[in-house]
């Protein structure tokens, strides 16, 4: 316990001390004070940074126990065992600092933006305000609220389910901060929100995981071979996901090159690089070299590598958090409210060339179809290689929704849907209508449940068990009845469109991305009990899938032509502020809209009526051939044809013979 205490201690020194080394080297540590203007002092200069660094290590280190708890450790049937659960419990306790660190931070982070010493903030009535209407002091309460929910609901927690929640909760407490900060500036602010919050989730799981795993080896506990192969697989995939994000930072917040070596900011950034390439060489020669070892019985083999590995990570939360103290280099951009939305110009008339030119690369959207495709190919290819034969138009059918969503996502389509609302509408259309209906053909959870493997550990949860889980868990069993996931498909269209939420997601890149993945989550979860291959908790007949789907479909009908009917502009703030002088006025394009909104339905239900049509065609082949078969295996028994009622029949004939000749 000692040693472990002492590895905790010097990792925060290496934080500690990366953060002094980089603010000084940064220039953050002695700004220039202009006379008469207003300064924060020195104790708010040092503390602001020192308790935005508390507030990262204590949710780092949440994350990191509650993984160990939900992911890395062996499960009893869902139950976590003795070590899992201390190990919630610890998370409990790191959340309450968390919480208090970013209160901390909060006060500071007043103090800095007033210009005024911490004592005259705290006199003062101003925190409310800046909590509740700032959007830095509004992201600080949020982690405050949400780590105090984590720190109670730990308590209680004795189930891998329940940690694996609160794990997500966590990650999602970690975003509000980062997603405030200069990226939220960035020219490109689209790009650089996108890859801040994919690098902040990546390395806390990476950070956290090999903290507590470290700690874990430490104290002797059991299952540490276990617990270092599973976090071994994870810290790959982050340290993808770490270097990926970082590299889409970087073309973000830098106009050019060369500033990644003539300004403090990219020469932190050189540096934190730099940090990233030794610890991705060190978790190479700990996956090829001190795992073998360990599962041989060696446990100080992984020690050796992991705590300098511990070590380094502190210095590079450190120098992250010197980096969010330091101004990226100035970068020239247009004076132009339309650039500041968008992050790109107003761009030119709409035309087919223009949307099949002018593509827009969205970074969350890129991952996840490649995330998509990669996982679906890798999957097909492990059957493959066992053996087993998958249907070739499934593969088809994902690829199909995969390349439309990149299309959608990617294209001139995407640079065009924030300016008219017909093209969003179009888009809207394509993501919850089309892109859906050829990914559930693909089944994508038959698949996995018959690519991944089972849990080594009888009891255990690993992929396959988490996915079984989920699909009978009680949120699924609820929101994939066929009257909630048409109510979510159809009500929610008319909740986007008609209340204050679409011009606030409008003015937001998160905003944006929030409205595509429910278009995609929504028409997916409805197409799943209409024409879903893969097993769901409620089996519909098909005759009920058709009456639900020509129920459903004049609904976005009507939904059309209420757009058409508007003679008002939906988010008309937003649009004005575009400064849009081509193509026809916000009121027509609206309609347009509506319009596409109103006929899109045809080619949808086309597609989903001939493919309902074949799987019923398919089933009844399929009772079809089962009949045959049973009335074979009893003709075999009996004698008889297998058709009870022809063999009822041919009795009734026999009889009937008998009884003739009998009489002659």
């Amino acid at each position: 316990m000692n040693r472990a205490v002492r590895l905790t201690a010097a990792a925060l020194c290496a934080a500690v001390g990366a953060l002094v080394i980089a603010m000084v080297a940064g220039g953050a540590a002695t700004p220039r004070i202009i006379p008469g203007l207003p300064d924060e002092g020195t104790l708010t200069r040092w503390m602001l940074p020192l308790s935005k660094l508390a507030m990262d290590v204590s949710g780092v280190l949440t994350v990191g126990l509650l993984a160990a708890a939900a992911a890395f450790l062996p499960s009893d049937k869902g139950l976590l065992g003795k070590q899992a659960q201390s190990y919630v419990k610890g998370a409990s306790w790191s959340a309450l600092a968390w919480a208090v660190a970013a209160a901390v931070a909060l006060v500071f982070s007043l103090s800095e933006t007033l210009g005024m010493p911490v004592g005259q903030v705290l006199a003062g009535n101003e925190l409310t305000s800046y909590a509740s209407q700032v959007p830095q002091g509004i992201a600080l309460t949020l982690v405050v609220l949400f780590a105090v929910a984590i720190a109670l609901f730990a308590r209680g927690a004795i189930t891998a389910g329940a940690a694996g929640g609160l794990l997500a909760f966590a990650l999602v407490t970690l975003l509000p901060p980062a997603l405030t900060g200069h990226q939220a500036t960035s020219p490109n602010h689209g790009l650089a929100t996108t890859s801040v919050a994919m690098h902040l989730l990546f390395l806390a799981l990476w950070v956290g995981g090999l903290g507590v795993v470290s700690v874990h080896a430490l104290r002797g506990q059991p299952h540490l071979d276990v617990a270092a192969a599973r976090f071994s697989r994870m810290a790959l995939w982050c340290f993808l996901g770490v270097g990926l994000s970082g590299l889409a930072s970087v073309f973000a917040r830098l106009a050019s090159p060369e500033a990644v070596f003539t300004t403090s900011y990219g020469l932190l950034i050189v540096a934190k690089s730099a940090a990233f390439a030794v610890l991705g060489f060190i978790g190479w020669r700990h996956r090829g070299r001190t795992l073998p070892r360990l599962s041989a019985g060696e446990p100080h083999a992984f020690l050796r590598l992991a705590l300098n590995e511990v070590l380094l990570m502190g210095a590079t939360i450190g120098l992250a958090v010197a980096l969010s103290r330091t101004a990226p280099p100035p970068v020239d951009t247009p004076v132009d409210r339309a650039y500041e939305l968008l992050g790109y110009l107003v761009p030119p008339p709409i035309s087919l060339g223009n949307l099949l030119t002018l593509w827009w690369f969205d970074l969350f959207f890129a991952v996840l179809a490649a995330v998509m495709a990669g996982l679906y190919a890798a999957g097909v290819v492990r059957l493959v290689r066992r053996g087993d034969r998958w249907p070739v138009g499934r593969t088809v059918s994902w690829s199909i929704g995969v390349v439309i969503l990149v299309l959608s996502t990617q294209s001139g389509v995407a640079r065009y849907s924030p300016v008219l609302f017909s093209v969003h509408m179009t888009e809207h259309m394509i993501l919850s209508m089309l892109v859906p209906i050829f990914l559930v053909l693909g089944a994508p959870v038959t698949l996995a449940l018959r690519a991944l493997k089972s849990a080594v550990r009888r009891g255990d949860r690993g992929p396959r068990e988490w996915l079984t889980v989920i699909l009978h868990s009680r949120v699924m069993k609820v929101v994939s009845h066929p009257a909630i996931a048409t109510a979510i498909f159809v009500v929610s269209t008319f909740a986007l469109y008609f209340t204050p939420l679409f011009a606030a997601a409008m003015e937001e890149h998160l905003g944006h991305i929030a409205m595509t993945v429910h278009f995609l989550l929504s028409g997916s979860l409805f197409f799943w009990v209409i024409i879903g291959v893969d097993p769901a908790p409620y089996k519909l007949p098909h005759y009920g899938r058709l009456l639900l789907l020509m129920v459903t479909m004049p609904f976005h009908a009507f939904f059309g032509i209420a757009l058409m009917s508007m003679g008002t502009v939906l988010a008309s703030g937003y649009y004005d502020q575009l400064g849009r002088t081509w193509g026809v006025s916000s009121l027509t394009d609206q309609q347009t809209g509506g319009g596409i909104a109103w006929a899109f339905g045809e080619i949808p239900t086309l597609i989903v009526l001939l493919a309902l049509g074949f799987q019923w065609w398919r089933d009844d082949e399929r009772v079809a051939r089962r009949a045959e078969r049973r009335a074979d295996a009893v003709a075999a028994k009996s004698g008889g044809t297998g058709d009870a009622e022809l063999d009822a029949y041919n009795d009734y004939l026999t009889k009937l013979n008998k009884r003739d000749t009998a009489a002659g």
